[in-house]
Parts: C-alpha cells; structure tokens; sequence
C-alpha cells in the first residue's frame, strides 16, 4: 500500500483507556537550549517509505550541531506505531520523544500516553500566528496543546499531461464542470476509465473532502454525534458513485489500485496524497500536480499532519526531557528541509522562506487555508475505520444507495462514539 505518510486513523482499534500513572511533572524549566551532559533520545516514527532518507538526514545534521545530544531513531509502520507506543509507554519502554499523526493525538491525550508541551511552544513563542488555524487549534486537547506540528499534507490532484495533451486540455480543472469536462475529452482521446473512483483507500478522504467543500461536517461540534449522513454527505458520496455510473471509472477499484494504474499511464488523474510525489517523480512518468477541484460549493481538502510529541515516562529525567524538547524545536526550525519529502511546513514562516520554489507541492501548499483536519476526538480513528469508510464503500460498489449506506453506518458511529466517551472517562 502506497500510504507511508498519511494517518492510519483507519489502521488501529484504541477505543479503551489506558491505565498506568499520572502525567509526568516536567518541573525544570526548558531554556530552549541543551547544555546538560551527554545523552541518548530515543526517537520513535512511521517514515518508512521514501519520506524515511529526509527524516534520517535532518536527524544526523541535528545531531552534528549537538553533540551532547545523541538520536536513536526507531522506525516502525505506522499501524503497528499506534499499537505498540500505549503499550511501551505503560511498560516504561517508550520512546523519549517521537512523531504521530495529528488524528492520533487526542487519543493518545486521552490514554495519558502523551503529555501536555504548552510550556515548549510558549518558549518557542509558537502560536497560531505562524500556523494555519486548522492545523494548529486541532492539536489541542482538553485545553491543552500536545503536538508540534511538522507538517501538513493533504490530498492533490495528479494529472498525467501526455495524457491531457492528447485530449487538448490545457489547464487542470478546477470545478465539478471542468473535470467533467476534462474526463469527457479524455474518454474521446481513447482513455476510457480516466479517473477510477476507489471503495477503499482513499475514497473516504476524498469523501469527506467533497463533504467540507458542500458545507458539512463528519461529526456535531459538541462530539455527540456522527453528522456524515447530512445531504451534504449525501451529495459527496453520490457523486463518487456517478464517477462509475457514468463510465469514468471502473466498478470495483480494489486499495491502491487507483494509484498504481495512474503511476503505470493507465489512468489520467489521480486523487492522492502529496506523499506519492517523489514516488512519481522517480517513476519518470509525465505528470503535475494541482489542488482537487471544487466540485461543492467552496474549496476544501482532507489533510493531516506530522506532529511532535512528548511521551509519558514512569521515572521522568529532565535532561532527555529538555534534550527532547531541543530536538523538537530544531526540527520544527528546519521543517524547510522537511519540503523534500514532498510534504508542506506547517510554519507559513518557513513555508514564506522559498523553500516550496518550483516544487510540485508548491501549487497545493497556495491552498493551505482550505485544508481541513479531523476534530481531536479520542477514538476518532476506530470511529472512522468502522462506520465512516464502509458506508464509502458500500456506496461506491453499489452495494447500498448513499443515503443508505451513510445512515445506517452514522448510527452506529454514533455509538461508538457514546462508547468512547464513556470509556475515556470523557
């Protein structure tokens, strides 16, 4: 599966509260710098593809401007991450600092695994100010902050452009006409199934992208309740199944193969996360990259975020713990280098550094105020796997009309959710 970067909120089952301890009491004051004696951090991550070499490089430059400071890097596949850190953290094996998805850390608040880093970015003097609103208040959990974030990357639009010349299109669409419009040219210049609508992996993000661009919400502000079965749901969701109705795209796309077929020239455009860039730039297919198109009534797209956290310890240490919070700060500093990956710095400071120049994800980091992020609700992941992708799903195989399929499976997210809460003692 081509989904190294992107957060597996659908990968892992965490609908139970984690027992074990308090949160740690980081009493000495961080300065900002490091001066304590020589020690070793234990760093824990999920960048196992293409992205992992750029992870790797800024963590040997840091350590060759620290020499105090020594980084043990630890890198793990994002589904087994989320299973193993709760389970470590309680055993006393956990990492002494590490990277998770934005949509993972309320969860991860909630089952006292991680710990509050208001004091970081107070001294840092990070505020909403230098981060794009959405990104920033979502890594807020019960009035306190858990995550620094890295990074942004959403969902793109992957164009083959030998393909759109063949066809005469000369600009990527931008709206629901101009993409029908593009898929009808394409289909005449003899690419019969230009664009495959996926069941599975990513069709429940390019859902709930087409649900924010129509003016809903997956789920009630107060968290009470699943609200993906609005008629603004109904709308996206339906729109997804016109794709195959219409013969743009096959009928049962399986996970990825969206992906693969587009990478192999079989297909014209894509909808995929800006992690594939440097996959595709290597593959030497002919492509550019361009934001989804507004196919509802304003631009929006599903994104999420690499954020840094401080786990919970048994028996806290103040020097790793401000070794920790120097390492977090530096990377946060240098997210520039970070661009390589193909991914966007969630600081407009450093984003306004000219490092996205002449860069695929330079064209969808223009739109980084319509990205929009799942709320931080503790659980939100199991919520999604469970109930919001197998309506998708159903939907899109023509196994269940839209309304259908997306009511009867927010009911049960519902419950879910009402389990959740009672589980995280909410």
């Amino acid at each position: 599966m081509a989904v190294c970067a992107v957060g597996l909120a659908s990968a892992v089952a965490m609908t139970g509260c984690s027992g074990g301890g308090t949160q740690q009491d980081t009493a000495s004051e961080f300065t900002g710098e490091y001066d304590g004696p020589d020690v070793e951090l234990s760093y824990w991550n999920g960048f196992t593809g293409g992205d992992g070499p750029f992870m790797q490089q800024m963590v040997d430059q840091f350590m060759e401007e620290h020499d105090n400071i020594t980084i043990e890097s630890n890198t793990v596949e994002w589904g087994d991450y989320y299973q193993r850190l709760p389970a470590a953290v309680t055993a006393g094996e956990g990492p002494d600092v590490g990277v998770m998805h934005l949509d993972q850390l309320a969860t991860m608040a909630a089952r006292n695994v991680i710990v509050p880093v208001d004091d970081l970015a107070e001294t840092l003097k990070l505020s909403a100010d230098d981060f794009t609103e959405e990104v920033w208040d979502a890594g807020v959990y019960q009035d306190q902050r858990y995550g620094i974030p890295l990074d942004v990357h959403s969902l793109a639009m992957y164009y083959n452009t030998e393909h759109f010349a063949a066809a005469g299109i000369t600009d990527a669409p931008t709206d629901a006409a101009s993409f029908e419009e593009a898929l009808t040219k394409l289909q005449a210049a003899g690419f019969q199934t230009p664009f495959w609508s996926p069941a599975l992996w990513p069709g429940h993000l390019m859902f709930l992208s087409l649900l924010w661009q129509n003016g809903g919400q997956p789920y009630a502000e107060d968290e009470s309740e699943a609200t993906f079965n609005s008629e603004e749901g109904v709308e996206a969701l339906s729109w997804q199944r016109s794709l195959v109705d219409e013969g743009f795209s096959p009928a049962d796309v399986a996970i990825d193969s969206q992906y693969v077929a587009f990478k192999n020239g079989q297909t014209s455009i894509t909808w995929d996360g800006i992690w594939q860039i440097n996959d595709l730039t290597e593959s030497g297919l002919p492509f550019a990259a361009a934001p989804i198109p507004a196919i509802g009534n304003e631009p929006a797209v599903w994104a999420n975020s690499h954020n840094f956290y401080l786990p919970r310890q048994t028996q806290a240490d103040d020097n790793k713990v401000n070794a920790a919070k120097v390492f977090i700060a530096w990377m946060s500093e240098h997210s520039g280098d970070w661009a390589g990956s193909g991914m966007i710095p969630a600081r407009e400071s450093v984003r306004q550094s000219g490092v996205l120049d002449g860069t695929v994800q330079g064209p969808i980091a223009e739109r980084i105020d319509d990205m929009r992020f799942l709320p931080p609700i503790p659980g939100i992941g199991t919520v999604q796997s469970e109930t919001l992708e197998m309506a998708v799903s159903d939907a899109v195989l023509g196994r269940a009309e839209p309304e259908e399929a997306l009511s009867r499976q927010a009911e049960q997210a519902t419950k879910l959710m009402e389990e959740n809460r009672a589980s995280f003692g909410e």
